[in-house]
């Protein structure tokens, strides 16, 4: 008989770390460029993620970094094949991105269908200098040649396995849960 097993892979103060880690490596590369980066968040977790991001840098450096959130679901590709439904979103890039250094923020890096999708949908507001991605988790198991770089933690799983982000902006509490079939 198979039960799903949970296990915890961060907590509050985990994830809190996680995010300040990234924000310290973002600040680090771009330190004499940082009015240059702007950070965009998918919808849903992706948003709040890089809230926490440029609230991060201003505390530690005294610089606003803009955020904006995109919607990818016009954009994914299984849009038609999927059982569930999809709702559709605003996104709000209210900023310019021509020329900017744009890092798309996402939870969870897995196939990376969602950052192809993410790629299609940013490009409609104009054309960075530079995209880079950065994730809270990178689980591996890619189909596509996209690849994160920031990356929180990297966690080997299943493809059976569900990684669940939730976030106080989004959900009850943060953490971060890995959720599989225990045989």
């Amino acid at each position: 008989m198979n039960k799903n097993k949970s296990q915890i892979i961060c907590d509050s103060k985990e994830l809190t770390k996680i995010i300040n880690q990234i924000s310290s490596q973002i600040q680090k590369k771009y330190s004499n460029k940082i009015q240059n980066v702007v950070l965009i968040g998918i919808l849903s977790a992706g948003y709040p993620i890089a809230q926490r991001i440029s609230k991060e840098v201003f505390k530690n450096i005294s610089v606003n970094i803009p955020v904006g959130k995109l919607d990818i679901a016009i954009y994914r590709d299984d849009l038609l094949a999927r059982e569930d439904f999809v709702p559709i979103r605003e996104s709000d890039i209210p900023f310019d991105i021509e020329n900017k250094i744009v890092i798309l923020i996402d939870d969870v890096l897995f196939h990376g269908r969602t950052i192809r999708a993410a790629l299609n949908g940013l490009l409609d507001f104009g054309s960075p200098k530079a995209i880079e991605l950065a994730v809270l988790i990178d689980r591996g198991h890619k189909e596509l040649p996209i690849f994160a770089n920031y990356i929180g933690k990297e966690i080997k799983t299943n493809k059976t396995d569900y990684i669940n982000v939730s976030l106080v902006e989004i959900g009850d509490k943060d953490s971060i849960v890995l959720e599989g079939l225990k045989k």
